[in-house]
């Protein structure tokens, strides 16, 4: 955190000199009120520095105040009016300084995550994520913008007050402070006991924003499956929860501010006692009595806030720590030497096996094949099986436990990443949309000016018919996260924007599953057309998707147990065999079905 206040140290430097002048302003007024009263009004000698008293003797001395009293009331309102200045400047400085600091930790927090591995986004809450990238952010400003000055106010406060009341009245002043020990101890125990009540309630409302995103986001499956009352339920408990920790934590705080009340009016009505002791038996002067009263109530002030400024402190040191877990998390490393070569050569796995870091059960095991350059390679297999993993592999989301994947005779992991992946189109089956145009989620990697690139993409993706009958066309917002479209037109704006890319090698990661057969063909045949040298794997449950492909591969269980044509697997007893009879029975029967119903 110093290193942020370091980077603006010249706004925190101008809030500095306000609050020192702020202080120094605030106790003149009692001071000055301790001279009308003893010296103006009443006959006790003036206590003004030379430079003040040449001028006032040079006009007639006490004689010329009384009769114009306006002047020290003048003198009153103009110190006032000038604190008020120096209170802007604090603030407006502060508040740029913290806001400065405050962009600067969304972004680099931004900035950060955008490099972090696919295995860390895997495993982290995006709700968690989100909270620390904007309340944990905001509760550290907050404390820069109004705390750090405090703790300069303070210490400047208890010396200045030392300065003007032990030269009038060392056994008032020990009186007067008698309580300030007890009080900054209590303020002490109050931080440590706090800090972690901060912890555990940010925590929880961590676990609380990560609820409420999962269920906005899948708002479709929870209607789907009639779960609004257990998603209400689920939403209740840690509900409860974050109300629970937050009870305990105004506990405390219901706790410090009472007990700091209490010793405060306790240590002013000590000090009011004895100074007016001292009034009477002449001891000290009314205006004395003025100055310990008011400047004690000046200095008890800032001292209770010092709970206050310390429990802030905490919970910036609890949102820094949490700021900084995501900070320190180590991001993909650079790779200055790192190849980019052509990526239209032969893909091979070579004796390829991977098991997740969290998890020793491999899940692909001694996997091995080769997809010619410019062909089309399917992949079926059952849930699990490693289907989509292998397609991770390929893009270095993941590094294998054991093997090699080259590319055109390359090892991947001596490819550049951003450039691999830069060149690897990957079609997702639930692909992501942006709450914008149709035109400007399909035109996301390429100018607006490219136009025709962006049309035509939709074409081969079999998007135009539905586009062109959408309410606004191309201007038709989707909405968030593409709601109001059906799943196989979110599927083909998915395969058309990245069709817009660079490509040397297409994966559709079951991307194709939404759309009907008629479709699914349609878009292949385009595909053959318009991307003759690009390398294509497809992987798919269904057979006619996947039987025109130059090479098939069969995994189960994490390994292959088949490879071939269409032809040849159909031929061979196994997984592909098995599921193309029972995919030709059901075409069979659904073909006899639509005919009686014609005949009838």
């Amino acid at each position: 955190m110093l290193s942020l206040i370091g980077q603006n140290w010249t706004h925190f430097l101008w809030a500095l000199i306000a609050t020192i002048m702020m202080v120094i302003i605030g106790f003149l007024t009692p001071l000055l009120l301790s001279e009308i009263v003893d010296s103006i009004l009443g006959s006790e000698p003036f206590t003004m520095p030379d430079f003040l008293m040449n001028p006032i003797n040079a006009l007639g001395g006490r004689d010329f105040l009384r009769q114009n009293l306006w002047i020290p009331a003048l003198a009153l309102i103009l110190m006032n009016v000038v604190n008020g200045v120096f209170t802007f400047i604090k603030g407006r400085s502060s508040a740029i300084a913290s806001e400065n600091i405050a962009r600067k930790l969304r972004n680099d927090l931004y900035r950060h995550l955008q490099h972090l591995p696919f295995a860390y986004h895997v495993k982290a809450q995006a709700g968690e994520l989100i909270q620390r990238c904007t309340s944990d952010v905001d509760t550290i400003r907050r404390f820069l913008a109004v705390q750090v000055m405090e703790v300069v106010n303070t210490v400047l406060m208890v010396v200045i007050a030392m300065s003007i009341l032990l030269p009038r009245s060392v056994p008032i002043t020990l009186y007067s402070l008698i309580l300030v020990p007890p009080l900054f101890c209590f303020a002490t125990w109050f931080f440590k006991m706090v800090h972690k009540s901060f912890e555990v309630a940010d925590e929880a409302d961590g676990v609380l924003n990560a609820v409420l995103q999962e269920n906005l986001s899948g708002v479709r499956v929870v209607r789907a499956f009639g779960q609004q009352e257990r998603e209400v339920e689920k939403f209740d408990r840690v509900n409860n929860d974050l109300r629970k920790k937050n009870l305990r934590l105004n506990e405390l705080l219901a706790i410090y501010w009472g007990g700091g009340d209490a010793i405060s009016m306790t240590q002013t009505l000590l000090t009011l006692v004895v100074c007016i002791i001292y009034a009477c038996n002449g001891w000290i002067t009314v205006g004395t009595l003025i100055v310990f009263t008011s400047t004690l109530g000046m200095l008890l002030f800032p001292i209770r806030q010092l709970g206050r400024t310390l429990s802030d402190a905490g919970k910036a040191m609890v949102s820094m720590k949490r700021v900084q877990a995501i900070l320190h998390e180590e991001a993909e490393p650079d790779e200055p030497n790192a190849l980019k070569p052509d990526l239209h050569g032969d893909i091979v796995f070579d004796h390829v096996s991977f098991a997740y870091p969290d998890d020793n059960v491999p899940v692909l095991r001694d996997v091995s094949f080769t997809i010619p350059a410019g062909k089309t390679a399917a992949v079926l297999g059952g849930t699990g099986s490693g289907k989509s993993t292998m397609m991770y592999l390929l893009q270095r989301l993941y590094t294998p436990t054991s093997g090699k994947i080259t590319i055109g005779g390359v090892d991947i992991q001596q490819i550049d990443r951003k450039y691999l992946r830069a060149h690897v189109g990957l079609i997702l089956q639930e692909p992501f949309l942006y709450s914008k145009s149709i035109r400007e989620n399909v035109g996301i990697t390429a100018p607006e000016q490219e136009a025709e690139r962006i049309e035509h993409a939709a074409d081969i993706a079999s998007a135009s018919g539905f586009i062109a009958k959408a309410d606004k066309g191309w201007e038709t917002v989707v909405g968030e996260r593409g709601v109001t479209l059906s799943g196989g037109q979110k599927q083909r704006i998915a395969i058309a924007r990245t069709l817009l890319k660079d490509n040397n090698i297409l994966i559709f990661d079951d991307s194709l599953s939404a759309v009907d057969t008629e479709t699914d063909a349609q878009i292949r045949a385009a595909l053959r057309h318009e991307q003759k040298d690009v390398t294509t794997l497809i992987i798919s449950h269904r057979v006619t998707t996947l039987s025109q492909a130059d090479l098939i591969l069969v995994l189960e269980n994490g390994q292959i147990t088949q490879q071939g044509t269409h032809a040849e697997l159909c031929s061979q007893p196994g997984l592909y065999q098995r599921i193309n009879s029972i995919q030709n029975a059901l075409e069979e029967e659904l073909t006899q079905a639509k005919a009686a119903e014609g005949v009838n």
